[in-house]
């Protein structure tokens, strides 16, 4: 007998304690040995008996097990499975079936001895009907012994061999062994409040899932092929856990929609139904991007004749429905022309013509709605392939709003506001090449008088644009975000992305720099601009650029000198002609030092070290 599963596996594990749970997920899209135990002790699968990979598939008979999953609480726990299975005679010397398959949840993963045969690898004749031997299975039976109704059937076996309750399938024209492939989808649901299992079979195979757990068969020496080509498990608490779990969502919700409704010069809401409407039921050709937060949409209002954006954030997306309002207060209370801004009704869109933010809220899903920018986003303009190239004098305007921006969040605004993720992508234009600033998505409002560093799970940004201390600390600062306005300047005059390679450099603020040593600076300018820019402007630029990207944060020119550099009322700022090596811990001026209160300096290593190539 031989069978395989092929798939992707995917593991759910909820605790059942209703204060905490835990996850963890694998992805399998194909095996090989050394993803098993035997004949490797460190993998996660194990194989008992004669179970092993075959054609990249594990071929699971007569068995297979893997690591137990254990209710620690000793409650009873509610689970879910589905399984896509196929069944058939395979022609050999003994034509007889295999006595069938069955769906096992086991105390051990241990295959009783003698459990060959009609015992199908659950019991053997020491072990069967022992109230002790924990083991609960639904069976598909292809073998007619003396204790079953016919040789076509599913029954449930508790503790025994012999089923408890069985159901012949050939009344329902349903056969688990034909002569030819069948697939046959299986689900088997229990509720453990109500302590009542649930078994359903299907002859038409339906959109596959999946995971695993045991799957024991015994062959008695006879020939079957079964393929198990899909599976889903979802293992979860009690009954009590979910409802707990659905009442705090119900909870959160409510608290959402308070929280949006007094959020100052909060726009109305809008219906979702309109949304809908406007945006074809949310159709895949009007997508105009994706990101980590949500995906955005092309709309058009009816009645009004006005097009729209409208992203749409999932709840998965989102750390967390705390963060998300703290960073959308900060979108809402923004105010400046090179922002992407919150604004009141309606008519507001109308009357002024800038980025109008609406919400709707609809079964744990936020959507805002803002005006479409009809020129896209900076990157589409900088990488086009076709189309008109980006004029210097553009260009130029463009880098101007951004650092207009910029000093506003960082000096104008009544808190410090980090953006944390500024790139050519989240700049978008209006129809006259205005930049706007937006996805605050990652933004952070700091308090001036307590720290400057914003909290962050790991790097936050996209490569090219992240600072060096960043990878260290794991925390962005305005620092950071000079450091990211200098990539992207960079990016602008050259017309090349941060990351490309030049000449062995890795980034291009390295290459950059060499040519600056060299005394060919403007050699990096976007050749597809010609001799059609100013040179002397465009040298200033790109020294600013090197200059926001100095290694040590403390060295990059603040906002307030940026703006003046780019209107050419101040010098350009002066830069070695060789990179500075990074250096940690840097030196800090004696007020970021006090206000730095979330570094622990106990568990820093204050040796410096340097990176010359970071």
């Amino acid at each position: 007998m031989a069978a395989t599963l092929r798939s992707t596996v995917i593991f759910l594990c909820l605790a059942t304690d209703v204060a905490k749970f835990e996850t963890f997920t694998r992805n399998y899209e194909y095996f090989n040995q050394s993803m098993i135990d035997p004949p490797n002790p460190e993998a996660e699968l194990k194989a008992e008996n004669s179970a092993t990979v075959s054609n990249g598939a594990l071929q699971i008979t007569p068995d297979t097990s893997n690591p137990s999953m254990f209710n620690y609480s000793y409650r009873t726990a509610t689970f879910k499975t589905h399984f896509l299975v196929i069944m058939y005679p395979v022609p050999s010397s003994d034509s007889s079936p295999g006595e069938g398959l069955a769906f096992l949840i086991a105390p051990t993963i241990d295959i009783p001895a003698e459990s060959y045969g009609p015992y199908l690898g659950l019991t053997s004749p020491s072990t069967d009907d022992v109230k002790n031997n924990g083991i609960v299975a639904v069976e598909l039976d292809t073998v007619k012994q003396s204790f079953d109704p016919d040789n076509n059937h599913i029954g449930l076996n508790v503790h025994s061999i012999i089923s408890v309750v069985t159901k012949s399938l050939t009344p329902l024209n349903i056969t688990l062994a034909p002569p030819t492939p069948t697939f046959h989808n299986v689900w088997i649901q229990y509720n453990g409040t109500e302590e009542i299992i649930r078994v359903y079979i299907a002859d038409q195979p339906e959109r596959t899932s999946s995971t695993y757990p045991t799957y024991p068969k015994k062959t008695n020496h006879r020939i079957q092929s079964r393929f198990k080509e899909n599976w889903l498990l979802v293992l979860g608490a009690y009954l009590g856990y979910y409802l707990y779990k659905k009442r705090l969502v119900e909870r959160s919700n409510s608290y959402i929609l308070s929280r949006l409704k007094t959020l100052p010069g909060m726009p109305k809401e809008f219906q979702f139904k309109e949304l809908k409407k406007a945006t074809n039921n949310f159709d895949e050709k009007r997508k105009l991007g994706q990101g980590g937060f949500g995906v955005v949409y092309h709309g058009l209002l009816s009645g009004d004749n006005v097009e729209v954006a409208v992203k749409w954030f999932s709840r998965e997306s989102l750390k967390g429905e705390y963060d998300f309002l703290a960073e959308l207060t900060i979108i809402n209370r923004l105010r400046h022309k090179h922002l992407v801004q919150l604004l009141g009704e309606f008519q507001t869109l109308k009357s002024y013509m800038t980025t109008c933010y609406r919400w709707c809220h609809k079964n744990g899903k936020l959507l805002l709605v803002y005006e479409y920018m009809q020129k896209g986003s900076l990157d589409m303009h900088l990488f086009t392939k076709t189309g008109n190239i980006l004029s210097w004098t553009l260009r130029c305007q463009i880098l101007a709003g951004v650092a207009s921006a910029l000093n506003y969040l960082h000096y104008e605004y009544d808190q410090k506001v980090v953006h944390r993720d500024i790139k050519a992508s989240n700049i978008m234009l209006d129809s006259h090449f205005n930049a706007r600033l937006g996805d605050f998505g990652l933004a952070r409002a700091l308090d001036n008088e307590k720290t400057s560093y914003a909290e962050a799970e790991g790097v936050i940004g996209t490569i090219g644009y992240i600072a060096p201390e960043c990878f260290l600390t794991g925390k962005a600062t305005q620092y950071s975000d000079i450091y990211a306005f200098g990539a992207l300047l960079i990016e602008v005059v050259s017309g090349k992305r941060p990351g490309t390679r030049m000449n062995g450099f890795q980034f291009m603020v390295d290459y950059v720099w060499s040519l600056y040593r060299e005394g060919h600076i403007l050699d990096v300018v976007d050749e597809r601009i010609q001799d059609d820019y100013d040179k002397e402007e465009a040298e200033r630029l790109l020294l600013l650029g090197l200059a926001c990207s100095h290694p040590m944060a403390v060295e990059r020119p603040q906002t307030q000198a940026i703006v003046q550099i780019l209107s050419g009322t101040l010098a350009a700022p002066r830069v070695p002609p060789f990179k500075p090596a990074f250096v940690w811990p840097a030196m800090m001026p004696i007020d970021e030092i006090s206000e730095s209160t979330s570094i622990d300096t106990t568990s820093i290593d204050t040796t410096p070290f340097s990176i010359n190539q970071f």
